[in-house]
């Protein structure tokens, strides 16, 4: 017998994987979204009895609580995602990413679980020969990521949590993001042929939608075991650099010409690899690789030539 599982922001670049998936093993589930880039991700489940749809803010408690009282998991997905885009709207960000979210916890009852997606960008500037693991000490960056850590800790006090530190998310999606590292440098390969590195030995650790949406379900189905704690969630042989990345795509789309600049700084300072031993020692495994990620990615990118597919 499956859960009823509120995703708010369901129809974003994650819930548009995540939730067809959710359905696909048996739970209910009640999408809550403000449809701000005008996407029908979700358009191909409509048909499902299990399914239901509610447009709104994340923002407006008044029409979100409700909604809490019928179901047994929340997953919120519902935020402006990536440096970017939160610099470039602050008190959206502020407001969505961070107040919205403790008014959630708020009105969410103790013993209803929450999983939610926070970031590994909160390791910032770490040591990038040193794995970051779920001790080490947080060093965010930017505004999104240190509002991230605020919630995370908030996240945690509950009795009922799991924090999820999600790797850079690569892959395609109903509701695609191409301003995603592998996404982007992808696009870049297959439509501009080329692309210039800053700080191009810069490293970070990568994961595929649909892996994010495997440790989902993992953690739904063992959750007892798995409550109360924070996992590092990514590919553990893709700790890779910049230019390791462009290599990598190279392989794929051989035409792709990239160089490194000899001057200048990449205004997204982080730098660090990550291990994700802890989650793995739950019995969870990715089973998406970077490679096939890529392979997939140029398939996607023949339908795909348009700025609309990002959040910037």
């Amino acid at each position: 017998m499956g859960n009823h599982i509120l995703v708010t922001g369901g129809a974003g670049y994650l819930g548009s994987v995540m939730v067809p998936e959710l359905l696909n093993a048996g739970h209910k589930v009640t999408v809550y979204d403000n449809f701000i880039y005008g996407q029908n991700s979700l358009a191909h489940i409509c048909h499902s009895p299990n399914f239901n749809v509610v447009r709104g803010d994340v923002r407006t408690k008044d029409k979100i609580a409700p909604l809490l009282k019928d179901v047994e998991i929340i997953i919120p997905l519902a935020a402006l995602v990536g440096a970017p885009l939160c610099d470039s709207n602050p008190v959206g960000a502020k407001t969505v990413n961070h107040d919205a979210m403790l008014s959630l916890f708020n009105l969410v009852g103790n013993d209803q679980p929450i999983l939610m997606p926070t970031t590994n960008s909160a390791y910032g500037t770490g040591d990038e020969n040193s794995p970051c693991t779920e001790n080490s000490e947080l060093r965010p960056v930017s505004s999104y990521a240190k509002e991230k850590v605020e919630v995370e800790i908030a996240l945690m006090k509950r009795r009922n949590s799991i924090s999820f530190r999600l790797a850079t998310v690569f892959g395609m999606s109903p509701r695609m993001r191409i301003d995603l590292l592998v996404n982007d440098f992808t696009y870049r390969a297959v439509h501009d042929q080329f692309i210039i590195l800053f700080e191009s030995h810069f490293k970070r650790n990568f994961i595929h939608i649909r892996d994010v949406t495997r440790a989902f379900l993992h953690a739904i189905d063992n959750y007892e075991k798995m409550k109360g704690e924070i996992y590092n969630v990514g590919l553990s042989d893709a700790n890779l650099s910049k230019k390791e990345l462009c290599e990598k795509i190279q392989q794929y789309v051989p035409r792709f010409i990239f160089n490194e600049a000899a001057i200048g700084k990449d205004p997204d300072q982080r730098n660090y690899i990550v291990s994700n031993k802890k989650i793995e020692n739950s019995n969870f495994s990715p089973i998406y690789s970077l490679d096939s990620g890529i392979e997939e990615l140029v398939k996607g990118y023949s339908m795909i030539r348009n700025s609309k597919y990002g959040n910037i």
